[in-house]
């Protein structure tokens, strides 16, 4: 018999995950804004983004409603432990909506609502890897409740983590450019993707090696047998598909280094599953302990096996109808 707790486990991973990589590039996108030489190419990297970015956010409705709904105990636990940077992270996410339009409907200070899209682009990647980080190092729960304290989020290695969620998103960024644009910005995108390539790398060694340090759990998970033998193929994968990111951009190709780029994200994100799984609050809380009862999970899957495939629908065709380079002379603002 099917799980359910599993299918929806795999529904929020799923969300999670298309969220990262659909609103990553566009908030890459705005951390790399001041790089434009000029107010077009400026204006080039914001329309890339101008049809889809507001639409890539359905995802991040859906991780956070559908982690409320379905797994109710791990909503109540990580939600205060994550207040501070979420909701520095919404606000931005706000600021940055307001800043997008703002910009075209008030020349005057067009300057300053660009440097506000940018700030509240760093903002929200930022808080995002650092509540990717707190995840991952654990929370303090007692009586099934958030123990901790109001900065328990701010620790060295959620910091780091922040700072690599920024420099992949940035990566991101670059390659739908590479993918999106012509010409000069173009050919500085492929630079730009080669040195955030190298820093995104670096971040990932890093963290991967503090990872297994952080809990004994942790560290027996990566490095006892037999687990260290079917894991070992992980940063091989990861390398492989680093060479594959650098031999696209050295060769020139347009759509290859965003799909290199992807892959990444998904082998980086495929190693947070494996340090986590099966538990949801990492190593107290598990996916079946923390989930709502099976007749709500089984109400809830109907509507969104209805809805998911209509998200998906309507995400694939905005994204074919803007396919190309980009065009300012038929801009959507």
């Amino acid at each position: 018999m099917t799980d359910i707790v599993l299918i929806w486990g795999g529904i929020l991973a799923f969300a999670v995950f298309a969220y990262v990589v659909l609103d990553g590039f566009d908030l890459g996108i705005g951390i790399l804004v001041p790089f434009a030489h000029s107010d077009e190419e400026e204006e080039t990297m914001i329309a890339a983004i101008a049809p889809v970015w507001d639409g890539n956010e359905t995802w991040l409705v859906l991780g956070g409603g559908g982690l409320m709904a379905a797994f109710p105990l791990a909503y109540s636990v990580l939600l205060p432990a994550l207040y501070a940077p979420l909701i520095a992270m919404l606000l931005a996410l706000v600021f940055r909506g307001v800043a997008f339009e703002f910009r075209h409907r008030d020349p005057a200070h067009r300057r300053a609502w660009t440097w506000a899209f940018v700030l509240g682009s760093h903002v929200a990647a930022f808080t995002q890897g650092i509540a990717l980080g707190t995840f991952v190092q654990g929370v303090e729960i007692a009586d099934r409740a958030y123990a901790g304290g109001w900065f328990d989020w701010l620790t060295p290695f959620s910091v780091m983590t922040g700072a690599a969620l920024s420099f992949g998103y940035a990566l991101l960024g670059a390659c739908f450019l590479i993918m999106k644009t012509g010409g000069p910005l173009q050919e500085r995108m492929f630079g730009m993707a080669l040195i955030l390539s190298v820093a995104v790398l670096l971040f990932i060694a890093a963290v991967s090696l503090w990872t297994p340090f952080l809990s004994p759990d942790l560290s027996a998970r990566w490095f006892s047998w037999p687990n260290i033998a079917w894991l070992s193929p992980v940063p091989l994968v990861v390398a492989a598909i680093a060479f594959g990111l650098f031999r696209s951009l050295a060769k020139g190709r347009e759509g290859m280094p965003f799909v290199m780029a992807i892959l990444l994200f998904f082998s980086c994100y495929a190693g947070i599953g494996i340090s986590v799984y099966p538990y949801i609050v990492p190593r107290t809380i598990t996916l079946w302990a923390a989930a709502a009862p099976h007749e709500s999970l089984a109400f809830m899957l109907v509507g969104t096996v209805i809805l998911l495939p209509i998200i998906l629908g309507y995400t694939a065709y905005a994204y074919w109808v803007f396919r190309g380079k980009v065009d300012l002379n038929q801009t959507y603002h």
